[in-house]
């Protein structure tokens, strides 16, 4: 007789047991004795003898341990340890959340800052670089001496008008003439032992060496002629040649400024301030000054270097005068006052870029020096023997005292302390 509900069958029966394992046996629940810990190892182990097993109880293990199971406890040995506690000052340690990281915050400003001043540095260097003139190819001088100790400029100011219209023509009281010439010649020596600034009057007689012209392709022949007719005949490059040729010293480079450039890198500057021991009038370069300190802006600048015929000495005092403005020139360029502040250093800059022509090898580095040079440089004419010397064909001119020129030449290839013409 079946012992299951109406209406089921042996086949349900057999079809919705669940099968019992076989061995499996139902254990009794067991109270165990209180526990204490071990001081051996980290195992418990119980108080006093176990209790007797239940029936089926499968033999050969421990009669005290206890799973814990029965009353809901795990218990953590010895070898199985969860994870360390995390070390002091770890973000999701002991740092209270939501605090500022403001030592990582700053160093990535200061990075960023870096990272910015480095790319504004590249860029203006490479935006100057690219403005500068390098129109003079030193290296088709023929017969050049040899390098000496320093470095030697020849700064070369000319009466170019390119860039000027007829009215500024006018207010700058240049002149319309064509062509160009030299107003201004001077070798800069930068060494080891200072910075010599030499005054070359353009009326010095020389000796124009011979030479085939590097735009004509003509051979000049030698001839005795004024300093400044060498540029006339074939620029930049006989003017060097001539130079080298007469004081057996390498030009390392050449720069040259108009008369617009001129006035544009003073007016840039704000003006440049100079101090006059007596008032000038010189109606030819338009100067009209007063005794004292006043500020010169371009024009009046250009008037001032330009003058020479109130100087007793003529161009001699004018080369005194045009030494004088160019060393306070550079020194206002090289303030804090222009340095520092990008609104006046930038238009310096491009006013001077625009302006200067250049040879080939003139690299930003040696125009900073060269103006750094002309700081605080001695300044002097080169040494003069016969100042109204009279030329074969009636003119005047300037003598050199060869002998003290050789002097000065010698000390200025071994970049030695200047003492000609310093007593």
């Amino acid at each position: 007789m079946s012992d299951w509900p109406d209406g089921w069958t042996d086949d349900d029966q057999n079809r919705n047991r669940r099968p019992t394992p076989e061995g499996a046996r139902v254990m009794p629940h067991v109270q165990r004795p209180p526990r204490q810990r071990s001081p051996e190892h980290d195992a418990y182990q119980p108080a006093g003898p176990g209790p007797a097993q239940g029936p089926g109880y499968a033999g050969g293990h421990d009669p005290g341990y206890d799973s814990g199971y029965n009353e809901g406890q795990i218990y953590r040995g010895a070898g199985r340890q969860g994870p360390p506690p995390p070390p002091p000052g770890d973000d999701y340690g002991s740092r209270p959340p939501g605090r500022p990281r403001w030592g990582r915050r700053i160093g990535y400003t200061a990075l960023a800052l870096v990272l910015a001043l480095v790319t504004v540095a590249t860029a203006t260097y490479f935006w100057a670089d690219g403005k500068l003139r390098r129109e003079v190819d030193l290296s088709v001088v023929e017969d050049r001496p040899a390098a000496g100790e320093g470095t030697n400029y020849l700064i070369v100011g000319s009466d170019s008008r390119e860039g000027l219209s007829e009215e500024q023509q006018q207010d700058l009281h240049t002149g319309s003439v064509e062509g160009k010439r030299t107003d201004t010649m001077m070798l800069l020596h930068v060494g080891s032992n200072g910075s010599t600034m030499v005054s070359l009057p353009r009326d010095s007689w020389v000796t124009i060496p011979e030479f085939t012209g590097s735009e004509s392709g003509n051979r000049i022949p030698e001839q005795q002629q004024k300093l400044n007719a060498s540029y006339a005949i074939e620029g930049p490059w006989l003017l060097t040649r001539t130079i080298e040729y007469n004081l057996d010293i390498r030009i390392d480079h050449y720069v040259e400024i108009g008369f617009a450039g001129f006035a544009n890198v003073v007016d840039a500057l704000g003006g440049v301030e100079m101090c006059l021991d007596e008032a000038i009038q010189d109606e030819n370069s338009g100067a009209n000054f007063e005794a004292g300190c006043q500020q010169m802006n371009g024009a009046e600048a250009l008037a001032f270097n330009r003058q020479r015929y109130q100087e007793a000495e003529g161009d001699l005092g004018r080369t005194q005068n045009q030494q004088e403005f160019l060393g306070t020139l550079a020194d206002q360029a090289a303030s804090p006052a222009t340095l520092l502040n990008p609104f006046r250093l930038f238009p310096v800059a491009n006013a001077s870029l625009d302006s200067l022509i250049v040879d080939e090898d003139m690299s930003l580095w040696d125009l900073r020096s060269m103006f750094w040079g002309m700081r605080g440089a001695n300044r002097m004419n080169i040494p003069i023997a016969n100042p109204g010397f009279q030329t074969p064909d009636g003119q005047s001119a300037v003598q050199w005292d060869m002998e003290q020129t050789e002097a000065l030449m010698n000390q200025l290839r071994n970049d030695e302390e200047v003492t000609v013409g310093q007593e």
